[in-house]
């Protein structure tokens, strides 16, 4: 009932406004129509240039990125190729030291057995002297026990005459003796 109340108000109230061209709403609308018409086109443009600069703004940062993500693939393969070089460089090194470490070795113990024969010779020279001033301490001794012995003999078997003669014989040869 509402709505053919409804209907009954607006089939009247057309009666009374007469054909639809002659409404107000009807010419609003149609100007509405054509203001959307006429600025669809440079409002979809403005649009569109806008989603286009946004677009190519996205896109220029996505290549920037995947330039930047090149880039540091390329640093991190420098790097790494860096570190590897370190690291034959360092073992390297190690050998060396090593090397090294054994030759300094090597030439230690050849040094300290040179020194240790050195020391031998030292000490066997060091002996063979003890032993010859040894022997001539011992010939000294026997030089004295013999002197000592033959005065000892020739005081108690030699006269006072036989003493003078010898005294004088030795005198007599002693010029000849000492040149």
């Amino acid at each position: 009932m509402i709505f053919s109340t409804a209907f009954a108000v607006t089939a009247e109230h057309a009666e009374e406004v007469g054909a639809f061209y002659t409404d107000a709403h009807f010419w609003v609308n149609v100007a509405f129509l054509l203001v959307f018409a006429l600025a669809y086109r440079p409002v979809m443009r403005a649009i569109s240039a806008a989603l286009d600069a946004r677009a190519a703004k996205i896109r220029a940062r996505l290549d920037e990125a995947h330039t930047l993500r090149e880039d540091a693939q390329e640093m991190l393969a420098a790097y790494q190729r860096k570190q590897n070089e370190a690291a034959k460089e360092a073992e390297a090194i190690i050998a060396h030291a090593r090397a090294e470490a054994q030759r300094l070795a090597e030439q230690a113990a050849m040094d300290l057995e040179e020194s240790l024969k050195r020391r031998e010779q030292m000490a066997l020279e060091r002996i063979a002297q003890a032993e010859a001033a040894a022997v001539r301490e011992v010939q000294d001794h026997a030089v004295d026990v013999a002197v000592a012995a033959a005065r000892q003999v020739l005081s108690q078997s030699i006269t006072a005459d036989q003493a003078v003669k010898l005294v004088d014989s030795a005198i007599h040869d002693l010029p000849r003796l000492l040149h």
